[in-house]
């Protein structure tokens, strides 16, 4: 039988100014897009991607019942690296057991950027 699921592939955040929110995640990313459209960009990080899509919904709703981890070598550099850039700090960043580092912080739009340090983790 088939796996009827393969993985993530995709985590996109809303944005109500594409071109602002290309320039940051293009400098928080250290690269830009592969995929640059008015009606969506995407960014290929780590071989899952990341996607910007016009929205001009208020941020209040946009993050309340999904959170999205993205895999960082060091927690806390990163965490650090994002407020420096802009992002709102949500929780810092904390051993969650066994040496698992979870941290959260908002992007300028209202998404909520999760990262993790998982050493046990290891993509397929």
């Amino acid at each position: 039988m088939d796996k009827p699921f393969l993985g993530l592939r995709t985590c996109i955040y809303r944005v109500d100014d594409l071109a602002r929110a290309v320039e940051w995640y293009s400098e928080v990313l250290g690269f830009g897009p592969y995929f640059n459209e008015p009606f969506y960009v995407g960014f290929n990080v780590g071989g899952f991607e990341l996607g910007l899509l016009p929205d001009d919904a208020p941020a209040a709703g946009k993050t309340a019942n999904v959170e999205t981890y993205w895999g960082v070598d060091d927690a806390a550099v990163t965490y650090d690296r994002l407020l420096a850039q802009g992002a709102t700090a949500l929780s810092k960043p904390a051993d969650v057991g066994e040496g698992i580092i979870v941290a959260t912080v908002k992007d300028p739009w209202g998404n909520v950027i999760g990262i993790i340090k998982n050493p046990y983790f290891k993509p397929e």
